[in-house]
């Protein structure tokens, strides 16, 4: 069984626009993903390249996209490597252990076929960056993100969201004595607390970025991604080595991108906007957000 080379991660604090990314690279005829057969047969990771190579069969494979999609599979990363999916910190390089690699890297190399031998993953949350890159060395990491006012507004749509239960019951560790007063001023509000998740996660991928080599990074911004998709695809693929073909530019060339940060500004009450803004008024600027 050949071993996984070069493998593609992206990376991202989650509703930041990595589901869009993932979804359009994994159209590139030399990619396998992770599918629905991941979730649901964790066990078996052999079906899911089955169904990789059901999608290279010109007559099967329209039909075929309706059931094979690229998902995070969660279920697969908690059969091999027990924590991945909500760990309460950041994973790190020491915590790979030397079984859960040889795990890991069993059940991934079953996932590539021979027409697509380059494995594409998306995780998000905390970035797992130092964790992946220890797992495989030459991999290479796509991070996405986006505007912390349309992610917190995001975040606030979703019922799964891990802020409903409170800081002192998420999954993104203790607040700073700064969130934490910022948090408690403007009466424990939700919307505050979503911009404090996105500027912890941004933070837990800065710091992660450090562990690995510039060159094996490509930072991607949603807002370019929506205004530019060819021009950001044709970036990527250069950073990934990935032929730039026919096919995988009529698939960006017809999707349509719509950039919908102006959502929290219509969505959000005149106090939960003043509270985000002002959870947020350091961070926005460090990465280019007025």
């Amino acid at each position: 069984m050949p071993d996984v080379a070069q493998p593609i991660f992206i990376v991202g604090t989650g509703r930041c626009g990595s589901t869009v990314f993932h979804h359009l690279l994994s159209f590139h005829d030399h990619v396998a993903w992770l599918s629905p057969c991941c979730q649901k047969h964790p066990e078996r990771p052999q079906l899911n390249r089955r169904a990789m190579r059901l999608l290279d069969l010109p007559l099967v494979s329209r039909f075929a996209r309706k059931r094979v999609y690229p998902v995070e599979a969660y279920a697969f990363w908690e059969r091999y490597c027990p924590g991945f999916a909500e760990p309460y910190k950041d994973l790190v390089a020491e915590d790979l252990s030397n079984r859960v690699a040889k795990s890991l890297r069993g059940a991934l190399s079953q996932i590539i076929t021979r027409r697509r031998p380059r494995l594409l993953i998306k995780v998000t949350g905390w970035p797992r960056i130092g964790f992946l890159q220890a797992l495989y060395p030459d991999a290479r990491f796509i991070h996405v993100y986006r505007d912390g006012r349309a992610v917190a507004n995001s975040l606030l749509n979703i019922h799964f969201w891990s802020g409903w239960r409170g800081p002192d019951n998420w999954r993104w560790g203790q607040l700073t004595p700064e969130q934490r007063e910022c948090w408690l001023k403007h009466n424990r509000s939700f919307a505050a607390l979503a911009g404090i998740a996105w500027e912890t996660l941004m933070a837990a991928q800065d710091k992660a970025k450090e562990t690995i080599p510039a060159e094996n990074l490509l930072e991607v911004r949603y807002e370019t991604m929506c205004a530019d998709p060819m021009g950001v695809f044709r970036q990527a693929a250069a950073f990934l080595d990935l032929e730039w073909t026919p096919g995988f530019e009529a698939t960006i060339a017809n999707s349509t991108l719509r950039n919908t940060n102006h959502k929290w500004q219509e969505d959000l009450n005149e106090t939960q906007k003043r509270a985000l803004s002002e959870a947020l008024q350091h961070a926005l600027p460090k990465y280019g957000y007025s």
